[in-house]
């Protein structure tokens, strides 16, 4: 593992890229979650993404979890909180393998842990001014 960041901070993808950079890795696998302007047919204004207190420590156990693995040589993810614009990347996750499929298999489950289990709420702002709170339990 080398880079694991819950924060109100643009996310930079080539810094958590070049955070896995290893002699041993002929693969990287990126993932950018972006906010998109629409949903389900609904203008998207913003997002506001809430985190819970454990959050940060949450996502660092998901992080060292997936590190462990054997076909695993670095990994990076970050999740991004406050208010984001349309167009900024609110997630990144970066897993380095020795091979390409390894890479994507990793990263692909990273996300999916990540989206599943961090404490981490979503509000949509619409273009008409309503919002909503979306994937809270």
């Amino acid at each position: 593992m080398r880079l694991v960041s819950l924060s109100d901070r643009l996310l930079e993808p080539a810094l958590f890229e070049a955070a896995v950079e290893h002699d041993a890795a002929g693969a990287r696998a990126v993932f950018c979650g972006v906010v998109r302007s629409h949903d389900l047919g609904r203008d998207v204004r913003e997002l506001e993404y809430v985190a819970y207190p454990s959050a940060q420590a949450v996502l660092a156990q998901i992080a060292e979890r997936f590190a462990a693995e054997p076909d695993v040589t670095a990994l990076a993810v970050g999740h991004r909180v406050g208010l984001l614009a349309v167009g900024d990347v609110a997630l990144v996750a970066v897993v380095a393998t020795a091979h390409r499929r390894a890479a994507f298999d990793a990263c692909a489950r990273l996300v999916d842990e990540v989206k599943e289990h961090l404490p981490v709420w979503k509000r949509q702002v619409f273009a008409d001014g309503t919002d909503e709170w979306v994937n809270c339990p």
